[in-house]
């Protein structure tokens, strides 16, 4: 149970290898206890008709605010009306004003499912009622208590309340797991996932052009490894955030038309092909794509190693050892990138 959770233990199961319950590898028995909670109804909860009328609650209301008949009885819920047309589930309707005139009548009503209240029959109970032809009702205001300007349907319908509720809803996530595949947060409150930033969201702050928005959402906060982890730890450390990589998610994408078969290469504007490493970008690739000149020191903050020249290399190992002969390209300290031929 969660902490500051509580509630009664309506049912304990118990789960043995020895009835040939289901259980994961190397477990032997599993106790599940079933604990019920009592709840008041909130904003954002789900509720239904029995015609897929479903949706959750906007407001709550005192009931004096509510809108009342003329008799003075309040209304408990109100359903909005565009959820009719755009569902077409016309039966929430005729089981309003069907409830509302057995009410009245003071009678029971079955309706079987295919062998329902005709429309002659509901027009014949609604006369007898004494109810109007369309069936609708005055409505008062409870805020001013004028009448509203046209009649509105009212009647009696089974609601029930589904077990979507938002206190189970309710998740925030700071850093958490990663797919292994694309490098993103997983999906889901059960895994502790981050939340979905789909194409129409994504044309939507496109639209406005919140640009550096964007560019955080899709790198440092999703499959930037590299770059998520500066910024965590730039965070910590009270410094500048550094500027975003290349998400993991455009190399997946490159790996997988190469293995269409397809040459797929990444270029400049001078159409200099850039070579891409493990998702991470050369030095010299950065300051081309930045614009920095050469004689500007790069601050790198996405490759594990430092860029050492070779005249330094060489002098750090005389001063070490000057009878050692050392080959430098096979030496695991500096990689083959750093090395070249011609000056040695």
């Amino acid at each position: 149970v969660p902490h500051g959770e509580a509630g009664t233990i309506v049912d304990v199961k118990i789960f043995t290898r020895d009835n040939s319950d289901e259980l994961g590898p190397g477990v032997n028995q599993v106790i599940r206890c079933y604990i019920a909670t009592k709840r008041k109804i909130s904003v954002g909860d789900k509720m239904s008709g029995r015609h897929g009328n479903k949706g959750v609650i906007s407001r709550i209301l005192p009931e004096e605010d509510m809108p009342f008949l003329p008799d003075g009885t309040v209304i408990d819920i109100m359903l909005n009306p565009l959820g009719v047309p755009s569902r077409m589930n016309l039966g929430q309707v005729l089981e309003l004003h069907l409830g509302m005139a057995a009410k009245k009548l003071g009678i029971h009503i079955a309706t079987p499912v295919f062998d329902g209240v005709t429309n002659e029959d509901l027009d014949k109970i609604i006369e007898e009622a004494g109810m109007r032809p369309d069936a609708k009702t005055e409505l008062y205001d409870g805020r001013t208590g004028e009448p509203f300007d046209s009649p509105i349907a009212v009647g009696i319908m089974y609601m029930i309340k589904l077990a979507h509720m938002v206190d189970d809803k309710l998740h925030a996530r700071s850093t958490g797991p990663y797919s292994l595949v694309t490098q993103q947060p997983l999906g889901g409150k059960a895994q502790f996932g981050g939340q979905r930033f789909g194409e129409m969201e994504v044309w939507a702050l496109e639209a406005y052009g919140a640009a550096y928005t964007l560019q955080e959402i899709l790198t440092v906060k999703s499959d930037d490894i590299i770059g998520r982890v500066k910024v965590y730890e730039a965070i910590i450390k009270g410094e500048p955030i550094p500027e975003p990589g290349v998400p993991e998610s455009f190399r997946v994408l490159i790996k997988e038309l190469q293995a269409l078969g397809m040459d797929v290469r990444i270029t400049n504007a001078n159409d200099d092909e850039i070579e891409l490493k493990d998702g991470l970008l050369e030095e010299s690739t950065v300051k081309e794509i930045s614009g920095i000149e050469d004689d500007i020191q790069l601050d790198y903050r996405r490759k594990p190693l430092e860029f050492i020249d070779n005249d330094d290399i060489e002098e750090d190992y005389d001063e070490e050892d000057e009878d050692d002969d050392i080959d430098f390209e096979e030496d695991y300290r500096y990689q083959d990138d750093f090395y070249d031929e011609d000056e040695e």
